[in-house]
């Protein structure tokens, strides 16, 4: 996978926008090229959950889509890409990405995603869920897609809603090859806390 091509990051209705706006933080930070498109769901989540407005949220891309061009770049196979990150992703989403019957830009970008092969990330967030739900994930994984619940991990003692928030971003961009220095995991010191342990 190639680490220097741009990262798409989709952002769709389901709650947690958060998710998407620190995924766009963190490869901001990490000098990962973005191209950002989000659901006009996403956009009413926006206002609901953050104090971002829709420009502030559009500032932390690269490049922003409409949700509406199905002609923009990220709708072709030529234009080369490491994949694509939904997240948050709601159920409507992974239901249009299952049956790959696509009506904006957002999930034909993802089913481009698909048939190019490459990686593709769905946060899907929702629950409790119905067979329907799971049928729908069983065939995304089938066509080669990830489903990464944004399911926190309890051995790093986190101390804050944003600790939860950041080790769930961070994994999910492990999926593309991605490394997040300060991200704690299992049997290994980040790079801070080696940076900050005492000298012998």
């Amino acid at each position: 996978m190639s680490a220097n091509r741009p990262l798409i990051i989709g952002i769709t209705g389901a709650t947690g926008i958060v998710l998407g706006v620190r995924a766009l933080e963190m490869c901001r930070e990490l000098g990962v090229e973005t191209h950002l498109v989000v659901s006009q769901a996403g956009e009413m989540t926006r206002a609901y959950e953050t104090d971002l407005d829709r420009e502030q949220l559009h500032a932390l891309a690269d490049h922003v889509h409409p949700v509406k061009d199905v002609g923009a770049s990220i709708a072709s196979g030529s234009f080369r890409t490491m994949g694509m990150l939904i997240a948050p992703c709601s159920v409507r989403t992974l239901a249009e990405v299952a049956t790959g019957v696509t009506t904006t830009l957002l999930t034909r970008a993802a089913d481009v995603v698909l048939k190019e092969r490459r990686r593709l990330v769905m946060m899907v967030r929702e629950a409790p869920l119905h067979a329907g739900h799971i049928r729908n994930m069983l065939a995304v994984t089938e066509m080669g897609g990830i489903i990464q619940p944004p399911v926190p991990a309890f051995y790093t003692k986190p101390q804050s809603v944003s600790d939860i928030v950041d080790h769930c971003v961070a994994r999910a961009l492990d999926c593309f090859g991605i490394d997040v220095p300060t991200m704690q995991r299992w049997g290994e010191q980040t790079a801070e806390a080696t940076s900050n342990a005492p000298q012998r």
